[in-house]
């Protein structure tokens, strides 16, 4: 029997895309999530993996406008960089704060990640 896919929204390409991103989550993303699932950090809703506009974040909370960005190494390149820059740019036009943590910052000290969140929400 065919899977039947339901999707989230208007376009299939972005659901199955972010479906994807969810089962293939880095160790960094998937300690993160432990902790903001079922509103576990301050009653607030996050969700993962999240297209906004011709991207995908990490994790959002829609109400606080709040965007949590897990950098791994490929991020550290100047193209890269620079290109995070304009993807930043792009969400806070749109209305977004962003904040990124790197994967070492989340494998670390996770109580200071999950502090730095809590006081941007």
């Amino acid at each position: 029997m065919p899977q039947v896919l339901t999707m989230r929204g208007p376009n299939q390409e972005s659901t199955v895309r972010a479906r994807n991103l969810r089962r293939e989550q880095t160790a960094a993303e998937s300690k993160l999530w432990a902790c903001l699932r079922n509103r576990q950090l301050g009653d607030v809703k996050f969700a993962r993996q999240v297209a906004i506009g011709p991207f995908f974040a990490d994790f959002c909370c829609r109400d606080a406008k709040l965007i949590i960005e897990i950098d791994g190494v490929t991020h550290e390149t100047p193209d890269e960089l620079a290109s995070d820059a304009r993807r930043t740019a792009w969400l806070e036009a749109q209305g977004y704060r962003v904040i990124r943590f790197r994967n070492e910052e989340m494998m670390g000290d996770l109580d200071f990640v999950l502090q730095k969140i809590q006081q941007s929400l």
